[in-house]
């Protein structure tokens, strides 16, 4: 456990020596991670927002394999194609996969409910908002398909949302990654970025906690 803790605060480290262990393969498994992180459903613990921005610090070093270009396309194909992948497993399979004995523990009903109750207070601006929320996120293309969203209509939405977390995420960590506080202080922007991100989560949580307070009374 400590290992993976290390391993996603000093993300940029660990992505730097991959990098020049494996060269341009790197483009292999970072394109994996954002696949499974956005489409398996069962895997929304991955990182995201934090391998975006890592990705980009790491391509800003002199004499590194990775180029922002190369990693935005990658990025945005992976986005793309995860969440699509997401979305048919909630068409085909849906809601036996979430009771499943063994991948159902993967997926808790609470995080089920706080991504539908997410889509059914934002409509289709839900799609886009997502893709900043980490959990939401990888939720979102399975609860659309569950509710019966068209496939054409959330695709045009999805492809805008990745195109702006793509473009934030990895641009962010290019010219803002090689500042030398960023560098020297690179777990606490990882926690920053998940506070921001989760922000919003967060203030619905709390709204939600005094509404069904103040009801009950």
């Amino acid at each position: 456990m400590s290992t993976v803790i290390d391993l996603f605060l000093h993300l940029d480290k660990h992505l730097d020596a991959m990098v020049t262990t494996l060269g341009p393969w790197s483009y292999v498994l970072l394109f994996a991670v954002i696949f499974i992180e956005t489409g398996s459903v069962i895997f929304p613990f991955l990182p995201g927002d934090s391998l975006l921005f890592a990705a980009g610090a790491v391509a800003a070093l002199p004499n590194n394999a990775l180029n922002p270009i190369a990693l935005i396309i990658l990025f945005w194909v992976a986005a793309i194609t995860g969440d699509t992948l997401n979305y048919f497993i909630g068409k085909k399979i849906g809601l036996p996969l979430v009771h499943h004995p063994v991948f159902g523990r993967f997926i808790s009903d609470k995080n089920l409910e706080d991504a539908n109750r997410f889509f059914e207070k934002h409509g289709a601006m839900a799609i886009i908002f997502a893709r900043f929320l980490p959990i939401i996120r990888t939720l979102s293309p399975f609860t659309a398909s569950l509710s019966g969203y068209p496939y054409k209509r959330f695709i045009t939405l999805d492809m805008i949302a990745a195109t702006l977390w793509v473009f934030i995420g990895v641009l962010a960590g290019y010219f803002f990654g090689g500042i030398p506080f960023i560098q020297q202080h690179f777990s606490l922007v990882i926690f920053g970025i998940l506070f921001v991100t989760a922000l919003p989560a967060i203030i619905a949580g709390i709204r939600s906690y005094f509404t069904n307070k103040k009801t009950a009374n």
